[in-house]
């Protein structure tokens, strides 16, 4: 259905670019799918590059609390402040990128901070994934359609889908046409809560 912007809650997008150059043909998409966006919804663009992100140290197990460096709150404020997140990497060996999987594996610190509600406030928002590939067979991008869909369903969070589009040189995106024209309607597709496979069996038996 059509991105509402008249009833429920204001929609805000974030856009968070994990590709290893600007400009690069995920971004490319992603401007063209939100280009298409009403006019009076929020779009906010990070560049993951841009950041001092450490990679993620497992501190669950030690004593003291660990105080997050200045790029990392902004980085988890403005994922928390989005209603749509979406997630723009390109396919590196069939998953996302190392700059997009260290922001996901920064989720794990974020949600087990002492008093954190980072899941509960992700709960019932909707991720959503951008991607340009060098394979015009797109299901070899399956495994992160996987990664982000499972993150999703841990969440509570709706699923998008993913975005995707073939390009092998820079800018070549362009010459994708059923890519740029699914982009402009991409924030209008139906977004379902995520479920694990496990789940939608069970309720299916149900």
């Amino acid at each position: 259905m059509p991105l509402d912007t008249t009833t429920g809650p204001a929609r805000s997008f974030l856009f968070v670019l994990g590709s290893s150059r600007p400009g690069g043909n995920s971004e490319i998409l992603a401007r063209e799918a939100a280009a298409h966006l009403p006019a009076g919804v929020p779009r906010r663009w990070i560049d993951l590059n841009e950041l001092d992100l450490p990679d993620f140290r497992d501190g669950r197990h030690d004593t003291g609390d660990r105080e997050p460096g200045k790029d990392e709150e902004l980085l988890r404020e403005a994922t928390l402040e989005a209603t749509d997140l979406v997630v723009v990497s390109p396919l590196y060996w069939y998953s996302v990128s190392a700059q997009t999987k260290r922001y996901l594996d920064h989720w794990s610190g974020w949600l087990n901070a002492p008093h954190s509600d980072f899941k509960e406030r992700m709960a019932g928002g909707t991720l959503w994934g951008v991607t340009a590939l060098g394979h015009d067979e797109h299901e070899v991008a399956d495994g992160l359609t996987t990664t982000l869909h499972h993150s999703a369903a841990y969440l509570r969070m709706h699923f998008g889908g993913v975005l995707l589009g073939t390009a092998n040189r820079p800018g070549r995106i362009h010459a994708d046409e059923r890519a740029l024209t699914r982009a402009r309607t991409f924030f209008d597709e139906s977004t379902p809560l995520a479920l694990f496979p496990h789940e939608e069996k069970a309720g299916a038996v149900a």
